[in-house]
């Protein structure tokens, strides 16, 4: 068994036998098997041994807020049975993605995502700095376009694997708003599309050093995207979109956090769809996807799916990897690093995760004011 199959399984055991992990459990084993399963767990490089942590506030949200029932959220997570009747993985890998060291993984259903938190600067803030705001803020703003997380791992106890950072110790369990991608090419649909948007006027040292010919093309490729084209939007959904934004920055700018990105989905509807609501004698026939794993509040948000008002794309977005914080110690050393580059070498001005919370937000609703055109009646 490989790498990430390894440390998959950790994941899937936390969260469907959370007590597999737990002090009861340990507390009723004999001695001897205490001391064989510390072993174990001591010597093992991968498979970490991860608590659930916060556990109630998550399950709370889950229930009370996104109508997720306990059943439902870890079916998504137990192995599935091959037609040959055997035991699949829970979990999927499906890439390393950025420079963090961060590797997604995808449930069978591919109704959740499970990101890795490697560095400590960014699950260390998420705990102790963002946690309770964001549950606070969840709990109270249905239609946010921040992520939903669902569940938050952090290894337990000391072992060779956490010891040499042969495995993340920390994940994310959040939900994924390309849940319906498979079901759609299955039916013959367009591909869907997705861009990571950040601001990109920032000084990005793959890039502007030496015109990115230090670094090679598939480093430059884990920067963000640009999107070449507007989302076509009405007044009031455009209106909605960026009261949404505001609200959620705000709410990053004030626990520090840069660095986050909006992560954009477009939809192409069929051809008769796009005539039908072009016909203002036709019935439109224009219905974004209604399934996922958290619905509320109904359809149509940016998490389901807005149909643009030229009746061409159906569009998800959401606010991602609000993690980097200016006052961890990464981030201020990197700070010091920039600072010294403009001030010794060349004034090329801040990076996105050396910036201000305050400008890289102002920055970050600009981007997005940009890609938005207003279809006039």
């Amino acid at each position: 068994m490989g790498r990430q199959e390894k440390i998959a399984r950790s994941i899937v055991r936390a969260l469907v036998w959370p007590n597999f992990n737990g002090n009861q459990k340990r507390s009723n084993s004999n001695p001897l098997r205490l001391m064989l399963a510390l072993f174990s767990a001591f010597f093992s490089l991968y498979q970490l041994l991860l608590l659930k942590i916060r556990p109630a506030d998550f399950a709370k949200l889950r229930r009370e807020h996104w109508d997720v029932s306990d059943d439902d959220y870890i079916e998504s997570f137990r192995p599935p049975q091959s037609e040959a009747g055997k035991e699949e993985e829970g979990l999927t890998a499906i890439g390393d993605m950025g420079f963090s060291g961060s590797t997604f993984y995808a449930t069978a259903d591919q109704k959740y995502l499970v990101k890795s938190v490697p560095r400590h600067s960014e699950h260390s803030f998420f705990r102790d700095d963002l946690l309770t705001p964001y549950v606070q803020y969840m709990a109270t703003h249905p239609r946010s376009l921040l992520v939903r997380i669902c569940d938050f791992l952090g290894a337990s106890g000391s072992s060779v694997g956490r010891i040499f950072r042969m495995a993340p110790s920390h994940h994310i369990v959040m939900e994924n708003i390309m849940y319906g991608k498979d079901e759609a090419k299955k039916r013959g649909d367009a591909d869907w599309e997705n861009w990571d948007l950040k601001p990109t006027s920032y000084f990005y040292p793959e890039r502007d050093i030496a015109d990115g010919a230090l670094t090679s093309e598939a480093t430059k490729d884990q920067l963000a995207d640009e999107f070449h084209d507007k989302i076509i939007l009405s007044q009031e959904q455009a209106d909605e979109f960026f009261a949404r934004l505001e609200e959620d920055t705000k709410l990053l700018a004030e626990h520090n956090a840069v660095d986050y990105s909006l992560f954009l989905v477009r939809m192409k509807l069929p051809e008769e769809d796009v005539q039908r609501e072009a016909d203002p004698e036709e019935e439109t026939a224009i219905s974004p996807p209604e399934d996922g794993p958290s619905v509320p509040p109904g359809p149509p948000t940016w998490r389901t799916g807005i149909a643009s008002a030229d009746g061409k794309h159906v569009y998800r977005a959401s606010i991602l990897d609000f993690f980097w914080a200016k006052h961890k110690l990464q981030p201020k050393l990197m700070t010091l690093l920039i600072n010294l580059w403009n001030a010794c070498i060349s004034k090329d001005g801040p990076m996105s995760i050396t910036t201000t919370p305050e400008e890289y937000r102002e920055r970050f609703l600009r981007m997005c004011r940009k890609y938005v055109e207003v279809k006039k009646d």
